[in-house]
């Protein structure tokens, strides 16, 4: 109900309201509207608007309070799923209470950084050394005879404690950007390092950046499968034939069995098999080692090495050729390779006894033969049933088609040029034949301006720039030292295929990098490649294994030169793989590779992937196989994360997929 006030204005009379209570209990007054509360002013202001604010940042922090446990929870979760993965998929060893910090130190270490105990972290950068020594590579953790990834999860978390130190001075918005990480230095060494901030910790951003861009520059999944075989050092059979371990033998190949290795490769000494009596060959400690790893289900891979062990390569083993031979050697010192100052190099024999008759009515590659020929018979079971997958033929020092030009034990250091080795009677009379066939008998000599086994190119009339080694009689002379070169794996090799009939006969060729940049190619010349700038020496030993259907195997580096020794010695080991694994692929012949030394770290493994398969060739060509060469598994400090990087990569696998799903 509406009544009309005096002004014209319409008044509700509805009786449940109290306005129309009032106006019917007093209907001649006017209604008087509720008075409102008044404001409290001076203290009393300030008092009630403190109370409202206090009210008001007190819900504010408790619903704060609330998102921050759900941050919080939510951040345990993910650290929670990546510690598991890390530790079942990608062998990190996490210890048992795990925060970000190792997760970040765990992951630094994977992409190749050096976290120290203060939490210092830099990039390792290994420095340079010469072809003898390269420092090795830390174990995390003990090996045990379990599995790689049982043994070094378990033992990191029983023995090894991870101890935690956080500077108090760090804010707490600081504490995950600062990698810092205290373990048992006795476990944990990281040597050969040139740290790049010695003094502030590297971000986490920063270094979570550098794994990112890791993760894609060396993605080779789906890249083709290229076999991974380790090779067993030398010394684990004793010059009496015998295995002197079996029992470590097993545990290795268990730990190589863990990484997926594919086979193994094995040196068949000559100076151990026939090395008391001619033609009486002993293959008992070989029988016994070789059952071993037919257990394991390793295919094998067999060398057959005509020469001495230990001489210039990093094995302790010392092997030398078989007594008898030294023997004969004493009253004809001429069957041993011979340099211009009349020293004799007893590692391998002269090529000039190929055809000569001196080893107790045996040329030089009658005696090779008749070897080959005895192991293929002793050993006939294991060819049948495909176990041994190939041989390798030794055709020269260090078992590789090259003249003992670097020879040690003379002296040589590298980057030495070396030295031409063809100054015994048997080398002599074959250039005297050649040079008078050419008609010009003065020619009959060795250049008498090469220097000496560490001199440099320019030190010499020959090697230097417009030097002798490219006139006429220079161009004669590098030919018939390389023919000679030639003809002996011509020689060797058509014995070989007739030994080993539908058996992958491999040949190893040398990677001679330094002084590439030269005119001369001063290093490859005296190792028997007639290589200048101006000529492809590797042509014509190619041909010749395209002849016989052999697998050239093209020794690889895997470690990255300093500055100053590119200078100093102007090398090109990717100019020199370029050119050798062109020329081979050119001819058809398949082609295997093998690292140069010991141990590397994670880019020296990626270096050897890119060579094994090459991300720009057009015909996508790669390796068959690839040799790795590695000191003893319980014997030496190997990094077996960075062993199963590299096999991984090899075999067209992902090492970082677990890491890119998180």
């Amino acid at each position: 109900m509406k009544s009309i006030n005096d002004d014209g204005s319409t008044q509700d009379l509805d009786p449940q309201s109290d306005h129309s209570s009032d106006y019917l209990a007093h209907p001649n007054s006017n209604p008087q509207p509720h008075p409102h509360p008044r404001r409290p002013r001076g203290f009393a202001a300030a008092a009630a608007a403190t109370t409202n604010s206090v009210a008001k940042g007190k819900k504010e922090r408790e619903k704060e309070k609330e998102r921050t446990k759900l941050r919080e929870r939510h951040r345990r979760a993910i650290t929670s799923r990546m510690l598991a993965g890390l530790r079942q998929y990608g062998n990190f060893p996490l210890p048992a209470r795990a925060d970000m910090n190792d997760v970040l130190a765990a992951l630094a270490r994977e992409a190749g950084w050096v976290v120290d105990a203060d939490g210092t972290t830099y990039r390792q950068c290994p420095p340079p050394s010469h072809m003898g020594s390269f420092a090795a590579k830390s174990v995390e953790s003990q090996l045990s005879g379990g599995s790689l990834r049982n043994c070094s999860v378990k033992e990191t978390i029983e023995n090894q404690t991870s101890v935690l130190r956080i500077d108090e001075c760090l804010s707490p918005a600081s504490i995950d950007s600062v990698v810092i990480a205290e373990r048992d230095s006795k476990n944990e060494k990281y040597t050969n390092a040139s740290p790049i901030n010695t003094v502030d910790c590297l971000e986490a951003d920063q270094l979570m950046q550098d794994i990112h861009s890791g993760v894609h520059e060396n993605d080779f999944t789906g890249t083709p499968y290229v076999p991974v075989y380790v090779k067993l050092p030398a010394g684990i059979i004793n010059k009496f034939c015998q295995l002197i371990d079996p029992e470590g033998i097993r545990q290795e190949l268990m730990h190589m069995k863990s990484l997926n290795v594919d086979g193994v490769v094995v040196d068949c000494w000559w100076g151990i098999v026939e090395g008391w009596s001619p033609q009486k060959y002993v293959w008992s400690g070989y029988r016994e080692l070789f059952n071993i790893v037919r257990k394991f289900k390793l295919k094998l891979q067999v060398v057959m090495a005509f020469h001495e062990c230990g001489g210039n390569d990093s094995s302790d083993a010392l092997i030398s050729l078989p007594q008898w031979v030294l023997d004969i050697g004493k009253d004809n010192q001429d069957i041993f390779f011979t340099d211009r100052e009349g020293r004799r190099n007893t590692e391998c024999l002269s090529w000039g006894i190929d055809k000569e008759r001196v080893l107790k009515g045996r040329t030089g590659i009658e005696v090779y033969f008749d070897m080959m020929r005895s192991f293929r018979t002793e050993f006939d079971d294991l060819f049948a049933e495909g176990l041994i997958s190939a041989v390798e033929v030794g055709l020269g020092a260090s078992g590789e088609l090259k003249y003992p030009s670097f020879s040690e034990r003379m002296g040589w250091r590298y980057p030495g040029i070396g030295e031409f080795q063809c100054y015994d009677k048997y080398l002599q009379h074959s250039l005297r034949r050649a040079a008078k066939l050419r008609g010009h008998s003065f020619w009959a000599r060795g250049p008498d301006n090469a220097g000496h086994y560490n001199s440099m190119p320019h030190e010499t009339g020959f090697f230097c720039e417009r030097g002798d080694y490219d006139n006429y009689y220079g161009r004669f002379f590098l030919h018939w030292y390389s023919q000679t070169l030639i003809d002996h794996a011509d020689n060797v090799l058509s014995l070989a295929t007739l030994a080993f009939e539908e058996t992958k006969i491999i040949v190893k060729v040398p990677a001679v990098y330094w002084w590439y940049k030269t005119p001369s190619h001063a290093a490859e010349l005296t190792a028997g490649y007639h290589n200048p700038t101006n000529q492809d020496g590797y042509s014509p030993v190619f041909e010749v294994l395209r002849k016989h259907a052999v697998t050239m195997k093209f020794v690889c580096l895997g470690f990255h030169l300093s500055s100053q020794e590119a200078n100093e010695s102007l090398i090109d080991p990717e100019g020199l793989s370029w050119q050798v694994l062109n020329s081979a692929w050119d001819r058809g012949l398949i082609a295997g590779g093998e690292n140069a030394l010991l141990c590397y770290d994670r880019e020296g493994y990626k270096r050897l992937v890119d060579t094994a398969k090459p991300r720009n060739d057009p015909d996508h060509r790669h390796f068959s196989f690839f040799v790795y060469q590695q000191p003893s598994l319980l014997q030496a400090n190997v990094c077996l994360s960075d062993l199963d990087f590299f096999v991984k990569c090899m075999h067209g696998k992902d090492p970082w997929n677990l890491l890119c799903s998180m």
